[in-house]
């Protein structure tokens, strides 16, 4: 059976509703009204380079969600795809801090989000899939900006459709994230709230195997130490990777998946450093340096199996990360996005679901992200390093192309 890592992302809404492959509905496709313009993608290289923003924007969403001694796991990517979608709808000072937070200008973004959704490589074990919807309420209240639908289309290629916003539109948008997630991701949204008027959504699906199977006896039995002393008996996989990773306070590895477009990364603090002392001095550009600049020495590595899911509301972790205007109900600026006769638009809720499970034949995960926006209302071993996750360690899920995290988290128990 082959192990799926589905990442998807239910991203960025102005709330509202989305449903990518719906359960046939009262939604109304609106793609024959939108047609997306043709678009110039970035050259690789460019592509290359921008992948200090995304592990830039990873490291600050890590840092700013972080609580002590407790399992966290984003996706920047779903995330910045669904905020950069709302930026679009922004304006003044609304726009200014949402660009300042995602790293930056939404021209930029949509260029880069664009090319990178085009340039995704595929193959027989491996798959990393993007895709985007825009949902927005039937009520007459509500008159959406035909601009925004328009770049939304071009850049994104998003599905846009007008739902009744009622109980079956909240089972639609649910049935889309599950089939977008393989059923990894059942449910994201709990209910539609009355004063909702859009929701923009990004599905990220992952797959991929190991590029070298686990066997049977690379599995054994052995221990993972908490930060507190207590230990956890664990199922060890054992093996042999190429790339090593060091920094001032951590060793770490790069283990590829079938292809060698996409890896799994991990950084293990030394035993003086604490997990969540290591996260708060974590710093973007230096991350992605010593990604693109790991080192080619054989490396002993024993990565526990786990699984952990994590499940918070992003908007009070955006709002520190530097964008408040954009959840406040009286000085948000979404006019670009559309208009409400009820009052100002503005982000009530980034909800934010994620799933990873790491095994023998290789990595299955999910990731769902909701924006609502609604009216106001490491040593030497026989001359080889080895880096052992059995106790508190960083992990990344990279694209091999850009160096850059589509997912990142902390693992400080594995029974969490």
């Amino acid at each position: 059976m082959k192990e799926k890592f589905l990442a998807l992302t239910l991203a960025a809404a102005l709330a509202a509703s989305l449903t990518g492959c719906m359960l046939q509905a009262d939604a109304q496709d609106l793609m024959e009204d939108i047609k997306p313009n043709a678009v110039t993608p970035l050259s690789a290289e460019d592509l290359s380079a921008g992948g200090a923003t995304l592990t830039d924007f990873a490291v600050r969403l890590l840092q700013a969600s972080e609580e002590k001694d407790k399992n966290t796991l984003v996706s920047p990517l779903s995330v910045l795809y669904a905020l950069s979608m709302t930026a679009n709808g922004a304006k003044g000072e609304t726009l200014h801090q949402m660009e300042q937070t995602l790293g930056s200008d939404t021209k930029t973004l949509n260029e880069y989000l664009y090319s990178y959704r085009n340039a995704l490589p595929h193959g027989k074990n491996y798959k990393l899939h993007l895709a985007n919807s825009i949902w927005f309420t039937k009520d007459e209240r509500f008159t959406v900006n035909q601009q925004f639908l328009q770049t939304n289309g071009d850049y994104y290629g998003a599905d846009i459709y007008r739902a009744s916003f009622d109980d079956k539109t909240c089972k639609e948008i649910n049935g889309w994230v599950k089939k977008h997630t393989d059923g990894m991701i059942p449910e994201i949204l709990d209910e539609i709230p009355e004063a909702a008027v859009m929701y923009l959504v990004n599905a990220l699906a992952f797959e991929a195997e190991w590029d070298a199977i686990y066997k049977e006896d690379q599995i054994y039995s052995d221990q993972f130490t908490l930060a507190d002393g207590t230990t956890r008996n664990v199922k060890m996989m054992s093996s042999t990777v190429p790339k090593y990773l060091e920094d001032e306070n951590a060793t770490g590895f790069i283990k590829y998946y079938a292809g060698g477009e996409y890896a799994f990364a991990a950084l293990l603090p030394d035993e003086n450093v604490s997990l969540s002392d290591y996260v708060a001095a974590l710093d973007g550009a230096a991350l992605h340096d010593l990604l693109r600049n790991a080192e080619d020495i054989s490396v002993l590595t024993r990565i526990p199996k786990f699984e952990t899911e994590y499940s918070t509301d992003l908007a009070v972790v955006l709002a520190k990360m530097g964008m408040p205007l954009a959840f406040d109900a009286e000085q948000a600026d979404f006019s670009g996005l559309g208009s409400s006769s009820t009052g100002n638009i503005y982000i009530s809720r980034v909800l934010h679901k994620t799933f990873i499970s790491v095994a023998e034949k290789g990595t299955k995960a999910g990731a769902a992200t909701v924006v609502e926006t609604i009216t106001s209302g490491i040593p030497l071993l026989d001359g080889k390093k080895q880096v052992y996750l059995d106790r508190p360690f960083v992990y990344m899920l990279i694209d091999c192309n850009t160096m850059s995290p589509f997912f990142i988290g902390t693992m400080y128990d594995v029974q969490q």
